[in-house]
């Protein structure tokens, strides 16, 4: 793949056209890559399993899950991932994994909240699955419920059941559920047609709400709502394509798998949906159900209760977008620590919404703070974000889970460059908190995009935590100055961060570089710097999509 050929397929820019959002393609090149980065290997090498989407000898997808003990999954390079198991007798894909099959692969750890995505193609191996990576990119936290996993004794679990329809109790788990994996494919009508390997392919991808958010209509049809994410369209850009799609159900406390695949259609504007914050419907047809209890020998426990019980004790404006909230220990115990670069999942109830309502934000402060703090862009069509903008006071309580995440400042001694746009600072602030406090001497550079004045949100806290480390600089970037801002004094240079200013600072080869903002953005600037020789393994990005 170069930076000058999309990684997306006509379904998927379809899809991107119609939600608005068709620039995309031209830039995302190098944030999908064709490659591992050393992090991925890291990742997936640990993890305890994988969920896999397929397709049978007639193209219909199925996704799956595979475990084994520490260690079964490898990668030994970047563009080889290595699966030390088999998959069971009663599971669809079983006949249907061989050599030449194309695959989709999702790493998630569900107590951390991190997932990654890998596309690519069987090659013959002597023990297990070895797969020739295609593609492999992030995606960010959102929508993830925690859970803890657990490995029990593995015996033999009673005989699958197949349908081409959903009884009652399976009907009532997918009801319940807050949790489920979906597989989709594209060019994909039928196996080893030898096709180019850029016409055809699997994606496997997480989806997650509130329990619930999956509906089950009278006839059986199942209504998935879309949300806000990272405008990539994977999943509903193969469906453009091929409507056939694969689901799975994991019972996290029995170790169940329900397994089903169908034909889906996308309601574009659903003007009766059972989920407001739903952007798109995907409706999906029932055609078969594989039912295996206790297939796996993971369970899963998820607490009913958060972590932390906090308080609001300051609310201050940042922008005109950008509201901050301090937040401390409701008991006035001490916080638990986080790094640097780490987010924080809240929970909270917001009237005339049935359940709890989940999203994770930054923390924006300084690792070193008795508070924490999170700065959140009000969304105009987002629940959560206007509960908070608008209602939530001092005094008011919120919970969440542990602080998380793993985009924080590298483990190797290097120069940094600190590279974000719009509320993508949040992270590399706290970052800029940790340097300016722990002044190790390497040279630090601050660089942030905003439109203008208005929208600049903490320039007050970046010049004084600038002004006290005589190692760190700064560049702001103002995209459309207005009348009243000073270049010089206000912002440094007019437009858009490019890869070009950021090599002009001129941090060295050994620098780092940490990237958060839009999509779009962080393509743009890290094929741009990948293109002028930065190694990949020193650029490091966090995404996100609007938090609702």
């Amino acid at each position: 793949m170069t930076h000058e050929t999309t990684p997306f397929h006509a379904g998927e820019i379809e899809a991107q056209r119609r939600a608005g959002v068709e620039g995309i393609a031209s830039s995302a090149g190098s944030f999908i890559r064709d490659y591992m980065p050393e992090q991925h290997r890291v990742f997936f090498a640990q993890l305890p399993f994988i969920v896999v989407a397929a397709g049978d000898a007639q193209g219909q997808p199925w996704v799956t899950l595979l475990e084994g003990e520490e260690g079964f999954i490898d990668t030994p390079d970047a563009r080889t991932l290595a699966v030390a198991v088999a998959l069971g007798s009663q599971d669809p894909l079983a006949s249907a994994i061989d050599v030449g099959a194309d695959v989709g692969l999702l790493g998630i750890e569900l107590a951390t909240r991190r997932r990654n995505r890998l596309n690519g193609m069987i090659r013959a191996s002597d023990d297990g699955l070895s797969i020739e990576v295609r593609q492999s990119f992030g995606n960010c936290p959102q929508y993830i419920r925690e859970r803890e996993w657990r490995r029990v004794e593995s015996t033999a679990g009673p005989e699958a059941t197949v349908s081409d329809r959903l009884d009652s109790g399976q009907r009532a788990r997918i009801a319940a559920a807050d949790t489920f994996f979906i597989g989709s494919g594209f060019g994909v009508s039928s196996r080893h047609e030898g096709e180019e390997s850029r016409a055809r392919g699997y994606d496997a991808s997480h989806r997650g709400g509130e329990p619930g958010f999956v509906r089950v209509t009278e006839d059986g049809t199942l209504q998935i709502p879309d949300y806000a994410g990272n405008n990539f369209f994977n999943t509903i850009g193969n469906l453009i394509l091929d409507p056939r799609v694969g689901l799975l159900f994991v019972d996290f406390e029995t170790g169940g798998m329900l397994q089903i695949t169908g034909r889906a259609k996308i309601d574009w504007a659903p003007t009766r949906s059972h989920d407001p914050n739903a952007k798109r419907m995907i409706e999906v047809t029932v055609e078969q159900v594989v039912d295996r209890p206790a297939a796996l020998a993971l369970r899963w426990q998820r607490e009913d209760e958060a972590a932390l019980r906090l308080t609001v004790v300051d609310k201050v404006i940042e922008s005109d977008q950008i509201t901050s909230f301090h937040l401390a220990d409701a008991q006035g115990d001490a916080l638990p620590a986080f790094e640097a670069g780490q987010h924080l999942a809240i929970e909270l109830e917001v009237p005339q919404h049935s359940g709890r309502l989940g999203r994770s934000y930054s923390l924006s402060g300084s690792p070193f703070a008795e508070t924490y703090r999170i700065s959140i862009k009000r969304e105009g069509r987002g629940v959560v974000s206007r509960f908070l903008h608008e209602q939530l006071v001092i005094g008011d309580h919120i919970d969440a889970r542990r602080p998380s995440g793993d985009f924080v400042m590298p483990r190797r001694r290097c120069p940094l460059v600190l590279v974000s746009a719009g509320v993508g600072v949040t992270p590399l602030l706290s970052m800029l908190h940790a340097v300016a406090t722990v002044n190790d001497g390497l040279p630090v550079w601050f660089v942030h995009g905003a439109r203008d004045g208005e929208s600049h949100a903490f320039k007050a806290e970046v010049d004084a935590l600038v002004a006290k480390s005589d190692n760190v600089g700064r560049r702001i970037f103002f995209s459309a100055p207005g009348p009243g801002d000073t270049q010089g004094i206000d912002y440094d240079a007019k437009g858009r961060i490019t890869a070009k200013a950021l090599l002009e600072l001129e941090a060295g080869s050994e620098a780092c570089y940490l990237l958060c903002g839009p999509a779009r953005f962080l393509a743009e600037i890290s094929a741009g710097l990948e293109d002028r020789g930065v190694d990949a393994n020193r650029i490091e990005f966090e995404t996100f999509g609007p938090a609702g």
